[in-house]
């Protein structure tokens, strides 16, 4: 009786398990024990039902008939146009060299069209290459798939070019999200019969294409500690050097930790907000609009 009882529970553990896990079953009759965790019109995204806490993998529709879910639903599949896919292998796990974040260095591997492949992870530091954008990655999501990329190459500009007697107060003042100021910024000069031209900084960043744009004074302080390894409390030069190395080996400018970098965020009519790369505070300094002083577009991916 006891061991019947327990064979019973041991069916029903099993069958709940297999109903938690999702079916991905691909046109060539291929079953993939999965969690999906989402779709796109072009791929499914899913982690294996026997990996919970390992890659996240891309599996393009086009090689996807159906997915049975864990409730019973199934979802069928059109054919969709043949799509290309990139492959990497499996990464491994991070090692705490900094408190900031991870250090796996990204490699990414060529396999054939239409072929399943684990989404390429970052680590700060790292060169960033794809469809033409270029940069090195100087902030990572919790998961390592996205984040932001600074520019290789930096200039020296003025942040606009109004002087006294005509400083203006722009509303040119998120301090956590350059994409805002740039907004702002279009907006000002369009309602005020302006042109780029007028706000150099911004002009320089935005013509570098799509996407680009001058970081808030928090985004820059983000990249300042994490090109420092995540502190400015101690000395991380292997952190320092492996992002300046990234940028200099693919035809950049190292970062400069002596003179201040512009945010897009403004104090006042006559101030802009700025920052430095360096160890020693004070991290954030306000410094007339119309000076020159260094700028960096980022990016994000």
């Amino acid at each position: 009786m006891k061991r019947t009882l327990l064979l019973l529970i041991a069916v029903l553990c099993g069958v709940v398990s297999a109903a938690a896990q999702d079916l991905i079953v691909k046109t060539d009759s291929t079953r993939i024990e999965a969690k999906v965790n989402e779709i796109t019109p072009d791929a499914v995204r899913y982690k294996r039902y026997s990996n919970p806490d390992g890659p996240t993998y891309v599996l393009p529709i086009v090689e996807i008939g159906y997915i049975q879910y864990a409730n019973g639903e199934k979802e069928y599949f059109k054919a969709q146009p043949a799509l290309s896919a990139a492959a990497t292998p499996e990464p491994q796990p991070a090692t705490a060299a900094t408190t900031a974040v991870p250090v796996v260095p990204a490699t990414e591997l060529q396999a054939p069209a239409g072929a399943e492949y684990v989404l390429k992870q970052y680590a700060v530091g790292d060169y960033y290459e794809r469809d033409g954008i270029q940069g090195v990655v100087c902030q990572v999501s919790e998961d390592r798939l996205h984040g932001m990329i600074v520019s290789l190459d930096e200039i020296y500009l003025p942040w606009s070019a109004f002087r006294k007697p005509d400083l203006r107060l722009t509303g040119v003042d998120d301090r956590t999200d350059g994409t805002v100021n740039m907004e702002n910024v279009a907006r000002y000069i369009a309602d005020n019969d302006l042109s780029w031209d007028d706000f150099p900084a911004f002009k320089w960043c935005r013509d570098k294409g799509e996407g680009w744009y001058l970081p808030a004074i928090d985004e820059l302080l983000t990249i300042g500690h994490n090109y420092n390894g995540g502190s400015r409390a101690g000395n991380n030069r292997q952190a320092r050097n492996k992002f300046n190395n990234s940028l200099k080996d693919n035809g950049g400018e190292r970062m400069d930790r002596l003179v201040y970098y512009f945010s897009s965020t403004e104090m006042d009519e006559k101030n802009a907000y700025t920052s430095h790369m360096a160890l020693e505070p004070p991290y954030v300094v306000e410094i007339p609009k119309y000076n020159k002083f260094l700028v960096r577009a980022v990016r994000r991916f």
